[in-house]
């Protein structure tokens, strides 16, 4: 039997950084340095603050100084890590490296406790703050609107009313009136993942959100039969899948792409991080859709890097 050739446009493995590939690349803090350097300014050192390029090297490896925007002329001095989540930081750069890796490296995350049990760091709230600082880099990306063939959708994340103290339950089971936290993604088939923390399920704030992440030139818009997507009709070449009826895939309409982003999500929550607060739900919610929407890219780390 002849076998299929895989195509290169959209192959089937992606080659990731392995272990043996980050101790190579980084053997050293100074190696990781020239790496932020290169992927931070491609063409050369550039003062932060002003944005000259005619800046000039420092006694100190990975700093520089700049005179045009220093008063007096006395020069300004900047490093590599100016301007970064790693600036004024007490840990070594390496360190930082490795746990971006290793939640780059971990399809559904990995939790701040396990980083501080590998990384063998003395508190548990370091890691928490590096994991939680690179989530933020991670959601600083500008995103292009979506376009082509786009499903848009909405989820409850939280715990279930059931497992709650007695004080505490509402006596609801799910949805709206749960005490859940909302969630609403939108999805190119075979492309990228706009998801963000809402308020609720209300047509104002679900078709905000799709004006903001989906182009109007969009082929297709698919949702589910909630009534909080009927506004879409005027603004969208919109159609419906009626779960309620037992439809899921009905030709080209059909929500099962976002609810593939549902499942990685909430199997990495009750998974890996058990329990994530409505506080900060955001942030894991940055960190999936990154690792979403960079699964094609075998240089997933090194956009890590230039977001950070």
């Amino acid at each position: 039997m002849r076998k299929s050739k895989r195509s290169s446009k959209n192959p089937l493995h992606i080659h990731q950084m392995t272990l043996g590939d980050f101790e190579r690349l980084f053997p050293d803090d100074a190696a990781c340095a020239e790496y932020l350097m290169k992927n931070r300014w491609p063409e050369g050192p550039r003062c932060p603050r002003c944005g000259n390029d005619n800046v000039h090297p420092h006694t100190k490896d990975y700093h520089w100084q700049c005179y045009k925007c220093s008063p007096g002329g006395v020069g300004y001095r900047f490093s590599v890590l100016v301007g970064t989540i790693f600036e004024n930081t007490n840990k070594p750069l390496r360190e930082w490296f490795r746990v971006i890796h290793l939640m780059l490296t971990s399809k559904k995350g990995i939790s701040s406790l396990q980083v501080c049990r590998y990384m063998g760091f003395g508190s548990y709230k370091t890691a928490w703050l590096m994991c939680n600082k690179v989530r933020v880099a991670l959601g600083s990306r500008e995103f292009k609107k979506l376009v082509g063939y786009v499903e848009v959708d909405e989820t409850f994340v939280g715990g279930k009313a059931k497992n709650r103290h007695g004080n505490d339950r509402d006596g609801s089971t799910g949805g709206t009136g749960s005490g859940k936290s909302v969630v609403a993604g939108a999805v190119q088939r075979k492309g990228n993942v706009v998801a963000r923390v809402v308020a609720n399920v209300k047509a104002d704030t679900l078709t905000s959100f799709a004006n903001e992440a989906v182009s109007h030139q969009v082929s297709l818009l698919v949702t589910d039969q909630w009534m909080g997507y009927r506004q879409l009709n005027k603004q969208y070449p919109h159609k419906v899948i009626n779960h309620a009826r037992g439809q899921y895939v009905v030709g080209a309409v059909h929500t099962n792409t976002i609810e593939g982003f549902w499942s990685i999500v909430k199997r990495g929550i009750v998974g890996t991080f058990h329990k994530v607060s409505k506080k900060y739900l955001h942030l894991y919610i940055n960190e999936f859709e990154f690792r979403y929407n960079q699964r094609l890219n075998a240089d997933i780390f090194s956009a890590a890097i230039k977001a950070c």
